[in-house]
């Protein structure tokens, strides 16, 4: 289901991070990159832990999974925008960046309204 799909992504955003920080100890001037790695990482490990309170019924399970959601997109559209900008030095559209850092603070809102909504029934 969608757990799975959302463990998957970020798995794989967790390897970008590890890859992006790699390539950022080797390029002068990527500052660039640094933030999007730092941004792929947290949020990778914030996503399988929003996945992990679900499956324990600390977190309202649709609630948590539209966190998420939000957290996977926002972080691919920051991470995303700024990597383009490095290696081919235009936007993926514009505002993409601060559109992803605005969904991945709304993300968090929404897990805290997760973690205060009581789950529902078994």
């Amino acid at each position: 289901g969608i757990a799975r799909i959302l463990a998957a992504f970020a798995g794989l955003m967790g390897a970008a991070g590890v890859a992006l920080a790699a390539i950022t100890a080797h390029l002068p001037d990527a500052a660039r990159l640094g933030s999007a790695s730092s941004m792929l990482l947290f949020h990778a490990g914030a996503v399988l832990g929003a996945l992990a309170l679900t499956g324990r019924r600390v977190l309202h399970d649709r609630i948590s999974l539209a966190a998420s959601c939000a957290m996977v997109i926002g972080a691919l559209l920051f991470a995303g925008d700024l990597v383009l900008r490095q290696f081919a030095g235009y936007s993926l559209f514009p505002m993409a960046a601060p559109t992803g850092g605005t969904l991945l603070i709304a993300s968090w809102l929404v897990v805290a309204l997760a973690a205060a909504w009581p789950p529902r029934a078994p």
